[in-house]
Parts: structure tokens; C-alpha cells; sequence
């Protein structure tokens, strides 16, 4: 017996979120980030260093490498697209901005996919809303597409994508292929040919982008829901058969493409068994996912008759599954964030699941925290900008400069037109939020969407210097080339993935392995290294000339060594 929908909607409450403004928003969310600023540390340089190995032909397309250095990450697609990216970009684009290009595009395709996913999910027959005894509920299609629209927005609120999303590393390619799946796995009972390339391309890229074991396992769960979802099979059993086989087919092809392309890959750690780790772990979980993880549980609660019901609900079960894998990975791979990226649009559709079910003191309530929380976000970033413009307020002057010695500020006229318009854009989505209007599904997610998009848009055009200067390898690779000027070679040993790739973007030095053959008169190392194993340094051969790190306090710890001109070959 089907348990009744908790969801209660009148017709009045589906009205969409106009197509302008939604899409004017979703760029406004798409672009900082992306523009005016170098690659930033860690994963976002050594991810480009890879893409101009292979771009300048120094490496194997199906082997990547930064100075005979295999990624840390197996994955293939991402490097290939930013290498064909900077292949192709004219000469006039910056290198660094051409090799993010496929990457804006991976993310707007995230947005269309979640909103898609959403909307083929609210379409369900057990996700509707509870038809009334004279008329006037929701109708099908128009339930959906305000589900999907609260859906994004809920999306957009996660505090965890703002930065992920906008590195150019195998993390955003993930998430875009994840995202493709799910779409695909949505909409397999609605359409034909769409579903199946979707899930062809999402499972295959994310295979290929260092994620085949999390490919297989959703292909498997999506395989399993199909199987279980006997509505579809009694309504057309050709098509129910036809999507069982093209699901077998496509699990089977994820297998043995890993297979072939030997990327099976298995780093399993256990969090240690301290109160710190999983405390760690805990408030990631919180943060990160915040506003979404509150409606989910709240989605579990109300939904949870479909939930534990024999014939399991296609709209609860397949982002569960999707949460319980990606949540899983989160808990037992070394980079948790980047796992718990994955999660994210699984999260927002559970969250939207919450909304028609939202009383309006809870809504209330979610609008005032979001409003205070959001503007005084906004108003600390814009005084300490003033801040460090013109010294007034004296302390978070003096903190600005303490954090980032060597720091000079300037005023760039676009970036404070952008966050102005920004701030006064968010005045009026405040002014609109709190008047008198007729109750619309994902107005509950409008606030805390729009505060996350403001604060991220502030973010990276105000303090999108000082943000550059500090998460940027490039004040420190001036630092290195001052100090061995004129030199045009320097040897280096133990040095990191992404320290590596800022001096082959930052600077014209040639690099060298450092080891008796190298004929370079300076040599950089790692001073952990050093401390650790004196021993590795001749003093006969190499002289420490200085120690040097990033002008961030306490950011890297370098010592650059010359060659003792006795030893000295040349």
C-alpha cells in the first residue's frame, strides 16, 4: 500500500523562479573565482602543472607527470581538458585563465545538472504532493520545476562548493560527472536517448577523472533502484527491460574501462582513533554541507513512511545512495573535503524534499539566521577592504598587514563596481524576502543562496588581492629568483608538486633534479628535509646562502643553497 505524501501544495505555491533572474544568479555564483588571480595552492597549481607538462608534449598523455612526478590524484580528463585548453587559446589569453576555460564550463554544467536531477526526481508519482479533495494541488510539472529551482538554490548554499568549485583540479571534474550521473539515473523512466549519454559521460568521466570504484558503486546503486522500482515495471515492461539492460551495459563498460587504463587505485585510511579526528571530521560534515544537512534530516523525518516503505521511493533512494557512498568516501579517504564535494547535489535534492513540508515559523526562522549571519558577513569583508585601503578601522589595518607582510593594496575600479552592485543586489533581495507575498516553495533557500553567492562575489573581487597574494605561490618565487639572480638553472630536491609548478609558471629558471650530474650552481630544498638528514648536503660542496618561505607567516620553509666555487662545474 503507497503511504501518503507528507507534501501539502496548492497550485499557487509552484510559481517558478523567473529564468532571468535564475540564470543571472547562477552566473553571478559561476564566474569569481575563476577570473583575476593565479593558480592558487595547493591542488589548484599542481593540477595546472600537469596540464602544461602534457600541453608542451613533457609527458604521457596516459601517464602525467611534473618533472617525473606521477600525480597524487590517478586521473586523466581533467589534465587532458586543461592541456587541449592551452593548446588551442590564442596567445593573448593568459595561460593560467586559458586552462580554467573547460573548467567554468564543467561547473555550469553542474548547476544544469542538479537542477535537471531535481526536477525529473519531483516528477515521481510517490513525490507528489496530496491531491485535494476539490482540485487546486500542485500540478505535476509545475511542482517539479519549483522543487528544482529550491533544489539549486539549496545547492548554491553549501558553504563547501564555493572554493572547490572554482579550482581548476580533478575534485570540480568529479563533481560534474557525479552530477551528469545523477541527472541521467533521474531521468532514465522519463526519456530515452538524454539519460543514457548522460550517464555514458558522467560515469566515464569520472572514471577517468580518478574516480572508478565511486563510478561502479553508483552504477551499481542506480542498477538496484531500477531493479526495485516495480511502478515502472508495471507500466511499461519494453522500457523497464530496455533501461535494465542499458544500466548492466553501462556498469559493465565503468569495469573494464578501469580495467584497461589500469586505474584502480585503493587509498583507504581510517580516521585515527582520537577524539580530534573525528571531531575534525564532525565539523567538516557541519560546515561544509551547511544550510542543506539540517532539511535533509528534516526530509528524512517527514518522508520516512516512503522511506521504510517495502517499494522504496525513487526520489528518496537514489540521492541516499548517492549520499551514503559519497559521505562513506568522505569518512575513509585521506582528502575528505574533496570527497564530500560529491555529496553536495545529492544533499540539495534531499534538502528540496524538506521544503514543501517546511511550516512558516521554521522558514522564519531560516530567513532571519541567514539574514544576519550573511549581512554581517558581508559588512566585515567591505570595512576590512576599507581597512586596508585607507588604514581606518587601525585594526584590522594592522591584522591585514601582520598576516600578509609585504601586502600593497590598491583600488581596481571593476572589482568594487561588481561588489557594489552585488551588496546593493542583496539590499533588495532582503527588502523583496521579508514584504508580503504569495508563498512560493523555494522561497525558504532564496536567502541562503543569495547570502553565499554574495559573500563568495565579495570574496574574489574586493579581497581578491590579498586573497591572491596570500594563497598564491608567486611572492614566493619572486623571493627565489631575487635571490639566485642571475643564475639560470637551479637545482631542486624535495620540494612539493605545486612548489615545482609555480617555478615553471612564475619564473624562467630551468629546473634540475638535484644529484651529482647537476651542473646547477644553486640549489633549493626543503628545510624539514635538511633538519631531519644533515647528511644529504656536502658541506665541501654546497653552502647555505638563505632561508626563505612565502611572506605569509609561517606558509613554506625553503633554503637555497650555492655551490662552493671550488666544486663547481661549469
Amino acid at each position: 500500500m503507497n503511504q501518503p505524501s507528507p507534501a501539502i501544495v496548492a497550485q499557487g505555491a509552484v510559481r517558478r523562479l523567473p529564468h532571468l533572474a535564475l540564470w543571472l544568479f547562477a552566473l553571478a555564483y559561476l564566474l569569481p573565482g575563476f577570473i583575476g588571480r593565479s593558480p592558487w595552492r595547493s591542488a589548484d597549481i599542481t593540477a595546472y602543472g600537469y596540464m602544461a607538462e602534457l600541453a608542451a608534449g613533457r609527458a604521457s598523455w596516459f601517464s602525467p607527470t611534473l618533472l617525473n612526478q606521477p600525480p597524487e590524484v590517478d586521473a586523466l580528463l581533467p589534465y587532458w581538458l586543461g592541456a587541449w585548453a592551452l593548446q588551442l587559446a590564442p596567445s593573448w589569453i593568459a595561460a593560467d585563465f586559458a586552462a580554467r576555460l573547460p573548467f567554468i564550463g564543467l561547473l555550469a554544467l553542474t548547476l544544469i545538472a542538479v537542477w535537471q536531477g531535481i526536477y525529473y526526481l519531483a516528477r515521481s508519482p510517490r513525490a507528489q504532493p496530496v491531491a485535494f479533495a476539490f482540485g487546486g494541488e500542485a500540478r505535476p510539472n509545475d511542482y517539479a520545476r519549483a522543487m528544482a529551482d529550491g533544489g539549486l538554490l539549496a545547492f548554491i548554499a553549501c558553504l563547501g562548493l564555493a572554493q572547490l568549485s572554482h579550482e581548476t583540479t580533478p575534485a570540480l571534474a568529479q563533481l560534474c560527472f557525479t552530477a551528469l550521473s545523477f541527472y541521467a539515473f533521474a531521468a532514465l523512466p522519463y526519456r530515452r536517448w538524454t539519460p543514457t549519454l548522460s550517464a555514458l559521460v558522467g560515469l566515464t568521466g569520472l572514471t577517468l577523472s580518478g574516480g572508478p570504484s565511486m563510478a561502479l558503486l553508483l552504477a551499481l546503486g542506480a542498477l538496484l533502484a531500477h531493479v526495485l522500482d516495480r511502478s515502472q515495471a508495471q507500466e511499461n515492461t519494453s522500457h523497464y527491460r530496455r533501461d535494465l539492460k542499458r544500466l548492466l551495459a553501462l556498469t559493465l563498460a565503468v569495469a573494464v574501462l578501469a580495467s584497461a587504463l589500469d586505474l584502480w587505485r585503493w587509498r583507504i585510511g581510517l580516521p585515527a582513533p582520537t577524539w580530534a579526528a573525528w571531531h575534525g571530521l564532525g565539523s567538516l560534515l557541519l560546515w561544509f554541507t551547511w544550510p542543506a544537512w539540517p532539511l535533509v534530516l528534516w526530509t528524512l523525518w517527514r518522508w520516512r513512511r516512503q522511506l521504510f516503505d517495502r517499494r522504496p521511493s525513487r526520489h528518496l533512494s537514489l540521492p541516499l545512495w548517492y549520499t551514503t557512498i559519497t559521505v562513506g568516501a568522505t569518512l575513509i579517504t585521506p582528502a575528505g573535503d574533496r570527497a564530500l564535494l560529491l555529496a553536495l547535489p545529492a544533499l540539495a535534492t534531499l534538502a528540496a524534499f524538506a521544503l514543501p513540508t517546511l511550516g512558516r515559523s521554521v522558514s522564519a526562522l531560516i530567513d532571519w539566521f541567514t539574514l544576519l549571519f550573511f549581512t554581517t558577513c558581508a559588512l566585515v569583508i567591505w570595512v576590512v577592504w576599507i581597512a586596508m585601503l585607507t588604514g581606518f578601522p587601525p585594526q584590522p589595518a594592522a591584522n591585514v598587514a601582520r598576516l600578509l607582510p609585504g601586502f600593497e593594496p590598491r583600488f581596481v575600479i571593476l572589482p568594487f563596481v561588481f561588489a557594489t552592485l552585488a551588496t546593493l543586489a542583496w539590499g533588495w533581495l532582503v527588502k523583496w524576502r521579508i514584504g508580503r507575498h504569495r508563498a512560493a516553495l523555494w522561497k525558504s533557500m532564496v536567502l541562503p543562496a543569495g547570502g553565499a553567492a554574495l559573500s563568495w562575489l565579495l570574496l574574489t573581487t574586493l579581497w581578491m588581492p590579498a586573497l591572491d597574494f596570500a594563497r598564491s605561490y608567486a611572492p614566493l618565487v619572486r623571493r627565489i629568483e631575487a635571490t639566485v639572480q642571475p643564475a639560470g638553472c637551479l637545482a631542486h630536491f624535495g620540494l612539493s608538486r605545486g612548489q615545482l609548478a609555480a617555478l615553471q609558471l612564475h619564473s624562467r629558471l630551468r629546473l634540475e633534479p638535484a644529484n651529482d650530474s647537476a651542473r646547477c650552481d644553486w640549489l633549493i630544498i626543503d628545510r624539514g628535509i635538511v633538519r631531519q638528514t644533515p647528511e644529504i648536503l656536502s658541506p665541501a660542496q654546497w653552502q647555505l646562502h638563505s632561508e626563505l618561505g612565502h611572506p605569509r607567516e609561517g606558509e613554506e620553509d625553503l633554503a637555497i643553497y650555492r655551490r662552493l666555487p671550488a666544486t663547481a662545474t661549469r
